[in-house]
């Protein structure tokens, strides 16, 4: 079927949401990046996070989500377009914590202290950056907390993964409801009433409702409406000539020192993995030119 996000709207009220079905996805990062348990929920989680905050934006707009935590996964780093794709990597991908009350410890993974950093590319000359302290450093309440202090719009944010005792995802996403002012507390109230009564997003993945089924459950109770979906997917925006412009960053001295110790430089991309290995011949063919073009 393909990863999916939909998008709902109350016709009468200022109330709207996105929920996704990312499992594909998520897989296919963790594989990437053959990560363990602990880190492949935490980056799972911070991936749909992303995916959901860049659904709130514009056609052609991103947004990138920076956890750094002080805890043995280090960092976290996602990003996503409006138009469906995203990616990320996680610092520390082998981390793999016990267990904590039957449940992955994504937040002794992260650590209790550190930030996260929220940046908008809208289109404009200057991106839009938002800090906020991490506060329960499970993701989604992390999210949820900057939207409220940052952005001053409360949201109700669920985000999660389903890993298999085989190490496979079989269920990844979630869903971000938020409502504009003037605030129906009411409505609110409706929608936490809701929301508390469903089981985990998962677990409704997992029965096979779609996010548009998650999100008609959730507005049960208040008049609503589909207003778009999105088909999702993991995608690199690496290349060689980005690869280049990397390697040519450490500088002359740097490049020739490695040169001095190889036939040749290999350069990973830390999103998606994937080696660009660049020969004796291009690197000096790079050097002279300043690295303004790659062969």
């Amino acid at each position: 079927m393909g990863d999916k996000l939909h998008r709902v709207i109350a016709t009468r009220e200022n109330i709207f949401g996105v929920c996704c079905d990312c499992t594909e996805l998520v897989a296919e990062a963790c594989r990437r990046h053959d990560v363990g348990p602990t880190a492949g929920a935490a980056l799972g989680r911070a991936l749909a996070g992303a995916i959901l905050l860049s659904a709130l934006m514009k056609d052609g707009q991103n947004v990138s989500l920076r956890f750094e935590g002080n805890g043995p996964l280090r960092k976290i780093i996602t990003e996503a377009g409006y138009d469906g794709w995203s990616r990320g990597y996680v610092a520390e991908p082998k981390v793999d914590l016990p267990l904590k009350n039957g449940n992955i410890d994504v937040c002794g993974g992260l650590g209790k202290a550190g930030l996260l950093t929220v940046t908008k590319d809208i289109g404009m000359k200057e991106k839009y950056q938002g800090t906020v302290q991490l506060y329960t450093s499970e993701i989604g309440e992390d999210i949820a907390f900057y939207l409220t202090e940052s952005e001053q719009t409360p949201s109700a944010v669920s985000l999660g993964v389903r890993f298999e005792p085989d190490g496979t995802v079989s269920a990844a996403g979630g869903f971000i409801i938020q409502t504009l002012p003037p605030a129906n507390e009411e409505l609110i109230a409706e929608l936490e009433k809701n929301i508390a009564s469903l089981p985990p997003v998962t677990s409704q993945l997992l029965s096979g409702k779609a996010p548009d089924q998650i999100l008609g459950e959730i507005f049960a109770s208040i008049e609503h409406k589909s207003s778009g979906k999105t088909d999702l997917y993991y995608q690199c925006s690496c290349s060689r000539q980005k690869m280049a412009s990397a390697l040519m960053s450490l500088g002359k001295e740097e490049i020739e020192q490695v040169m001095a110790m190889e036939n040749g430089v290999q350069v990973n991309c830390e999103f998606c993995r994937d080696s660009y290995t660049f020969d004796a011949k291009e690197i000096g063919e790079l050097l002279s030119t300043d690295g303004q073009s790659v062969n």
